[in-house]
C-alpha cells in the first residue's frame, strides 16, 4: 500500500515472519475491492495527466491514496487479510506509481534520472526475488522499514509534482525539489539494503543446505 501497508511488497524482503492471511474471503473482501478500485483509477489518472488536466489528476491521485489507506485499516479492523490481497495490493501500487513516473518523464515534467533510478531499483529487486523464489524455499518478501519509507517518498513526490502543475508557488517548488531528492536517496539506500538482506538470506539457505548434505552423508 502507498501509505499504510500491511501486505508484502513484491519488491521487499524481511527476515521476520508474520501470521498467515485468511484464504476464504478472496476478491469479495472490502480491502480487495478498494484495491481493485485503485487499479481502475490508474488509467483515468494517467489519461488526465496526458491531457494536462492536472486538477483532475491531483484529485484522482488523492482518491487513490485514500483507498490505499482505507484498505489497510479495513484489513486490520475486519481481519480480512487475504492471500490475494497480499499480492494484489503491491501490484496496484506499482502499476499506479510506475505509470505516473513514465508519463511524467515522457512529458518532460520529471527528469529522466528519477525514472531510471526508480525503475532500476524495482527491476533489480524483482529479479532477485524471482531468483530466490526459484532456487530456494523462501517465500517471505515483506517490505523493510526503508522500503516503506521509499514507497512513501514516491507517493508524496508524485502528489507534490502534480500539485506544482496546479499551484507553482515557491513553497510548492521547494517541497518538489526536496521530495525529488528524498526519493532518489531512499530509492538508492533501500536498494542497497535489499541487496544486503538478500545476500544474508542466500547465505542462510546455503548454510542450511550444507548442513543437510553433511547429515545425509553420515
Amino acid at each position: 500500500m502507498l501509505f499504510m501497508s500491511t501486505s508484502p511488497d513484491v519488491t521487499g524482503l524481511n527476515i521476520r515472519a508474520v501470521a498467515r492471511p485468511r484464504r476464504g474471503l478472496g476478491i469479495r473482501s472490502a480491502p480487495n475491492l478498494l484495491t481493485l478500485l485503485r487499479i481502475c483509477l490508474a488509467p483515468f489518472l494517467v489519461l488526465a495527466v496526458i491531457q494536462r488536466h492536472f486538477g483532475l489528476a491531483f484529485a484522482l491521485f488523492l482518491t487513490a491514496a485514500l483507498t490505499d489507506a482505507m484498505d489497510g485499516l479495513l484489513a486490520r479492523w475486519l481481519r480480512q487479510r487475504t492471500q490475494l490481497g497480499q499480492y494484489l495490493d503491491p501490484v496496484a501500487d506499482k502499476l499506479l506509481l510506475s505509470s505516473l513516473f513514465v508519463v511524467l518523464t515522457r512529458m518532460g515534467i520529471l527528469e529522466p534520472r528519477i525514472a531510471v533510478v526508480v525503475f532500476g531499483r524495482d527491476i533489480g529487486m524483482l529479479l532477485t526475488a524471482y531468483i530466490l523464489y526459484s532456487t530456494s524455499n523462501l517465500r517471505d518478501f515483506r517490505p523493510s522499514l526503508l522500503g516503506k519509507a521509499n514507497s512513501f517518498s514516491q507517493v508524496v513526490t508524485i502528489g507534490i509534482v502534480l500539485l506544482y502543475q496546479i499551484n507553482p508557488d515557491p513553497w510548492v517548488a521547494s517541497a518538489r525539489t526536496a521530495m525529488l531528492d528524498a526519493t532518489i536517496f531512499f530509492t538508492v539506500v533501500s536498494g542497497f539494503h535489499y541487496a544486503w538482506v538478500a545476500s544474508q538470506r542466500i547465505g542462510l539457505v546455503a548454510e542450511s543446505s550444507e548442513r543437510t548434505a553433511s547429515r545425509g552423508g553420515r
